[in-house]
């Protein structure tokens, strides 16, 4: 039998983003939301990989445990001082900006597993080529969030590299329900035991594609919409105090100047053709940043590339 698993899933633990001016969700996706969806896709196992967090993971595991067809592992993208690592079967939180050799130990201190995400990405924290100097357990070759043609193919140029040494990962990396279903791992059996005996036996399969970039754009007006319906439910006296998304506590302490700005500025952004125009502006940088890096790699070998 083979099976499907998702190794990267995030959820709205995983923070927010700083983008010069602009402070955004990493996600407004529940764990229960996303444990959901990956069952929705088929998928026999997910890991909850929030950033350098790991309630959502847990919370996750809490809601699997009655559920028959699906497995939920606990997990987290840990920010190490060298780049991302994803750490698998998870016991406790593992603090950030370690090295990786550091985090790798504590990992593997805890019975987990060590991935490296997106090992070349080159718009996020990644170990990049250090990746050879890493004990690391297996590497994403197709991670869904990445849709430069760059990194996933330095990834699998790399594995091609190293026959043997580590289990090839399909992972989503979704922020949303909207990114997830198009990268997976396979590997035969059913359920986590199997998908562990099968990333140490490096027998997996990466499979699938990265997202499309639009929804990448449902994922943006996701968040913005989620955000601007938690700051009305605030005025209406409908969130929940007791409520421990971090979104919920965020948004009710968030000044009165800045929750009518958010208003403001997210009923800009959702209008027509904004959010496209903002998918165009970013993949066209995303664009150029490949053929220069492709450039640069061409010159330093002697050939066009």
């Amino acid at each position: 039998m083979i099976s499907k698993a998702d190794t990267h899933v995030h959820t709205y633990y995983s923070g927010t983003t700083n983008y010069k001016i602009l402070r955004f969700p990493e996600s407004v996706a529940s764990p229960e939301t996303q444990v959901d969806c990956a069952r929705k896709h088929g998928m026999s196992v997910v890991c909850i990989t929030d950033h350098s967090e790991i309630k959502g993971a847990f919370r996750a595991e809490r809601y699997g445990r009655n559920l028959k067809d699906i497995d939920v592992v606990v997990g987290e993208e840990v920010m190490t001082s060298d780049g991302e690592i994803i750490g698998l079967w998870l016991n406790e939180f593992i603090k950030p900006n370690m090295t990786a050799e550091e985090t790798i130990d504590e990992i593997r201190s805890q019975g987990g597993i060590a991935i490296a995400p997106h090992p070349f990405g080159f718009y996020v924290r990644c170990v990049g080529h250090k990746v050879t100097e890493l004990d690391l357990d297996g590497i994403e070759t197709i991670n869904g969030g990445h849709v430069d043609g760059w990194t996933n193919d330095m990834a699998k140029g790399c594995f091609r590299s190293n026959p043997g040494r580590w289990a090839e990962i399909g992972a989503s990396d979704a922020h949303s329900t909207y990114t997830m279903g198009y990268t997976w791992t396979e590997f035969s059996g059913e359920g986590e035991d199997d998908l562990r005996k099968a990333i140490l036996s490096k027998s997996t399969v990466a499979c699938g594609r990265p997202a499309p970039v639009f929804t990448q754009s449902q994922w943006s007006l996701q968040v913005v919409l989620d955000g601007m319906r938690m700051i009305v439910d605030r005025w209406r006296g409908r969130l929940d105090p007791n409520d421990d998304s971090p979104l919920v506590q965020k948004t009710l302490t968030l000044p009165p100047t800045k929750q009518l700005a958010a208003l403001i500025g997210g009923a800009i952004y959702c209008t027509p053709p904004i959010p496209f125009i903002g998918a165009w502006a970013a993949t066209t940088w995303i664009d150029r940043q490949v053929k220069r890096m492709k450039a640069d790699m061409g010159k330093s070998y002697g050939y066009k590339v």
